[in-house]
């Protein structure tokens, strides 16, 4: 996401009376507070949008709760804490549509987060996110400050972690078709292929984030996405991805991988109120710019 901001801000959104600084973790390692306040003491920001988070995958996700809790917990605090230190004018964070209730009605919208336990495949990461808002709300009810939150769904597209073990669902299809194509072998669908998701492609994403740095007014977070309609299930974004890469092999589906989360369908209603008019990059589209990127940058992505 950091690299789709800058993308859109270099090529669309820049601002002469504004300096845009993109930090990563080679500046601090923002579970560390001294190297959290070091980095904050050095950049002095005004407006913060805060990305960083321990991530991954479905499968990284059921083997390491804990750790994505932990991790998780600790930059948010250090980040946020040196945020009102600084006396940040905005701060934005991102949560995840993971985090609401496993057991809800549907279309989930902002005001169900904290109405029930989230899936229990990643729970760890689900309530860490979670206390975010909270830090939100008690940030603003103690100091004053305007600390906010976005609720993205699936995101996807260039600078992705295209790993196939611990990365999301769509840019590990990316990664094993085009393994597949270049091996000449079967390009294998984990689980039934199901579930459903709306996929937000990261350059429209990052968009709607400076959006929010700059207009949005509310502390309570808003959900970022594309509409209900445009939800699709794992099997129909697979043939997506075959088209987009032009593969002609076999295509299999192994049954015994674990689907996770059926559906966690969410209301843009919200955001819909502030940008009626926001228009989308279509999703065939947008997969095919992905995928023609990191079949081009293939040496040095993340994978």
């Amino acid at each position: 996401m950091g690299q789709a901001i800058k993308y859109v801000v270099e090529n669309d959104e820049r601002r002469d009376d504004e300096e845009w600084i993109f930090a990563s973790s080679k500046d601090a390692d923002l579970t560390n507070s001294e190297e959290t306040t070091a980095m904050f003491n050095k950049y002095k920001p005004t407006h913060v949008v805060h990305l960083a988070a321990m991530v991954g995958g479905l499968f990284h996700n059921l083997r390491h709760n804990l750790d994505f809790w932990r991790k998780n917990v600790m930059i948010n605090d250090n980040v946020l804490w040196n945020c009102h230190l600084h006396n940040c004018k905005k701060v934005v964070s991102c949560l995840s549509t993971c985090i609401f209730p496993d057991k809800t009605t549907y279309p989930i919208d902002e005001t169900m987060i904290h109405n029930g336990p989230p899936h229990d495949s990643n729970f760890g990461y689900a309530y860490a996110k979670r206390m975010i808002d909270v830090q939100n709300k008690a940030y603003n009810q103690q100091y004053g400050h305007h600390f906010t939150a976005v609720v993205p769904t699936n995101v996807y597209g260039p600078h992705d972690n295209f790993s196939i073990e611990d990365g999301h669902v769509l840019p590990g299809l990316i990664h094993k078709i085009y393994l597949s194509k270049r091996d000449n072998k079967p390009f294998i669908i984990w689980g039934t292929g199901s579930p459903r998701r709306q996929f937000i492609y990261s350059r429209d994403l990052a968009r709607l984030f400076v959006w929010v740095l700059r207009d949005y007014p509310e502390i309570d977070p808003i959900i970022l996405s594309v509409g209900e309609e445009d939800e699709v299930s794992i099997k129909e974004t697979a043939d997506l991805v075959v088209e987009a890469m032009q593969f002609k092999g076999e295509v299999l589906q192994d049954t015994s991988k674990s689907d996770g989360q059926f559906k966690k369908t969410a209301s843009n209603a919200k955001l819909r109120k502030y940008l009626p008019d926001f228009k989308f990059t279509p999703i065939q589209q947008a997969i095919k710019e992905t995928c023609d990127w990191f079949a081009a940058n293939y040496e040095s992505v993340r994978k």
